[in-house]
Formats: C-alpha cells, sequence, structure tokens
C-alpha cells in the first residue's frame, strides 16, 4: 500500500498527521511534504487509512496493489 497526496489539494489543515506524523510528514505551516507516494508499512495500513479519512479536502489517497 502506498498513500499519495494532491499536493494542490492540500490546504494545510494538518488532521492527517494527528493519525501518524511519521506516514503524514508536514512543513512548518502544516502543509504536507510528499512528492511522490509513499510506502506504508503493512502495520501501519490503519493508521494510513485514519489519516487518509481525515482529510476535508481529500488530498489523500490510498494505492493499493
Amino acid at each position: 500500500m502506498k498513500v499519495q497526496v494532491d499536493r494542490q489539494a492540500c490546504s494545510g489543515h494538518a488532521r492527517c498527521s494527528v493519525a501518524s506524523e511519521e506516514l503524514f510528514p508536514l512543513d512548518d505551516d502544516g502543509y504536507s511534504t510528499l512528492t511522490e507516494p509513499h510506502d506504508v508499512p503493512s502495520a501501519m495500513a490503519g493508521l494510513a487509512r485514519e489519516g487518509v479519512s481525515l482529510c476535508p479536502e481529500n488530498a489523500l489517497r490510498l494505492i493499493e496493489p
């Protein structure tokens, strides 16, 4: 599984980071710093789903094999 961000849609609410700062790294202004699809360790799949669901702009998506 991978997580991907649409950086143009990200509004910097930083809600995703509440689920996992490791999976959803942010800059100092609260915007995602992901630049390409990011691998999600299988043990963190639930946190990835939670972080994606918390995004009010739907700027995040999961890519599942």
